[in-house]
């Protein structure tokens, strides 16, 4: 036996939003002892459940998911709390005999996950509140400029309307003198599993289009406004936090601050849906060691993930 077939199995099922991984999943859980992970940087957040198409009480009770609703939207999560969390999981799982089946479309927290994260240095609170008080005097962009002149790779990468990661990646240079991205070219350690990975999508990008436009007019016919309309109440929620700047949710809120009519807020909601469903495709195309489904044929994207744990 090789030294990586005594690794214990992980399955990776990736896709784009809207691709059918969670109907996939769900009948992967009623035929084989496989438990469930989310890979979904939304799915995270308690109270954001329709906009996120977070499963629902009958879907969750057929597969139950990890790593779902452990966090208030007031709240901030990274890649590294996901891995550390996520290994947490796939242990436990395995230790009960089982299968780590890990869903969703945050592909960051896969990449995070399968090749581990980068040596960063811990958060400096003094530095922090310096950048802060610079926030508050000349604004985020002139940090963001600041940012273009050491670091232009991760400039391009973060919005200057993205305070959280536009303040660390600043921090970073300033205790360790290094960038970002010189940093992150050292990875840590890898997972200690042996992956096999698949992604799903249809094979035609207009039924991927044709599916998110569907899903986003069920989430406004479940009550996509009134779950926002909550959020928006709390005096705790701005729009620049992780969870207000989820797809759906901040063109819903730039509706609420009266921005746009609710016609726009949806058109900008299905337009974004379908530019991050594109992103995530980026991302799966240069994915090394995947084997691809098609949405379009669930009972062999089913026969394909069968054999996978079949063959074990």
């Amino acid at each position: 036996m090789s030294k990586n077939k005594e690794l214990p199995l992980a399955l990776f099922l990736m896709g784009p939003t809207a691709s059918g991984k969670t109907d996939l999943a769900i009948r992967m859980c009623q035929h084989f002892p496989v438990e469930v992970i989310s890979v979904d940087s939304a799915l995270i957040f308690k109270g954001m459940d329709i906009g996120s198409a977070k499963p629902d009480e009958q879907e969750l009770a057929l597969a139950p998911h990890k790593l779902i609703n452990i966090l208030d939207p007031s709240e901030a999560y990274s890649a590294a709390d996901f891995c550390r969390d996520a290994t947490k999981e796939m242990e436990a799982i395995v230790a009960r005999g089982n299968i780590p089946l890990l869903v969703g479309g945050t592909m960051l927290y896969f990449k995070a996950l399968l090749e581990g994260l980068s040596p960063l240095p811990a958060a400096d609170p003094e530095i922090r509140q310096q950048i802060l008080n610079e926030a508050e005097e000349s604004g985020w962009q002139a940090l963001h400029d600041q940012l273009c002149s050491f670091d232009p790779t991760s400039a391009e990468r973060i919005h200057p309307n993205d305070p959280q990661r536009l303040s660390r990646a600043i921090e970073v240079y300033r205790i360790s003198g290094k960038s970002l991205t010189e940093l992150t070219k050292t990875k840590g350690e890898s997972l200690p599993f042996r992956v096999k990975q698949f992604a799903i999508a249809p094979e035609e990008r207009a039924e991927l289009h044709r599916r998110i436009e569907l899903r986003f007019g069920k989430m406004i016919d479940a009550g996509f406004e009134e779950e926002v309309r909550a959020l928006y109440s709390r005096e705790d929620l701005h729009p620049d936090l992780p969870s207000i700047r989820c797809v759906g949710y901040r063109q819903m809120w730039d509706y609420l601050e009266g921005n746009c009519s609710l016609d726009e807020a949806i058109f900008r909601g299905v337009c974004a849906t379908r530019q991050l469903a594109k992103r995530q495709m980026t991302w799966l195309r240069s994915w090394e060691n995947l084997t691809w489904l098609a949405s379009d044929d669930v009972d062999a994207a089913f026969e394909t993930l069968s054999n996978a744990v079949a063959s074990e």
